[in-house]
């Protein structure tokens, strides 16, 4: 039986970044307080980005379609390590992201300062299932098209409209 993540500790942070309080993740969601995360942009190297359906228990944005694979960093994690932990937790592989830029996003469900990181990695993946229902590789446009159609991640979304407008796409 796997922990309840809404025990997991979380550090809140300040306008700043800086940890001003650690609590735990149920705590962080209900009070909706500002917290670090990662996301990680999966490309093959056709091209491609990986989509997946996050599963109905997630504790936001549950049952929505994610461009981005990542998640809360754990108390005193750092953005490295957190990327590094999440493509393994979520991904099963090992791969070395490479950092993108940073970013805030703030909604009614979530506030964070966060890394926008990818990888370049054809899978097989061993999908983590408390997380992810199923996910496929994508053209950049039909992921833009889908995100119009389905309930898709915000924050991935604006994850993903950054790098397009910062970086074009590049394998």
């Amino acid at each position: 039986m796997n922990p309840d993540p809404g025990n997991e500790l979380v550090d809140v942070i300040d306008a700043a970044g800086l940890t001003i309080a650690t609590v735990t993740r149920r705590e962080m969601r209900e009070r909706r307080l500002p917290h670090r995360c990662i996301y990680i942009l999966v490309f093959n190297q056709n091209g491609n980005l990986f989509v997946h359906l996050r599963t109905a228990t997630k504790d936001v944005y549950p049952s929505h379609w994610d461009v981005a694979v990542g998640g809360v960093l754990a108390a005193g994690e750092s953005f490295a390590e957190g990327a590094l932990r999440e493509i393994y937790e979520e991904l099963g592989i090992e791969s070395t992201p490479e950092p993108l830029f940073p970013f805030e996003y703030a909604d009614a469900s979530t506030g964070v300062r966060s890394w926008a990181y990818r990888i370049c990695h054809d899978g097989p993946f061993r999908l983590q299932p408390e997380e992810i229902v199923r996910g496929e590789f994508v053209g950049l446009q039909e992921a833009v098209t889908r995100s119009t159609q389905d309930p898709f991640c915000p924050d991935g979304l604006a994850v993903f409209a950054e790098y397009r407008k910062r970086l074009a796409f590049t394998p």
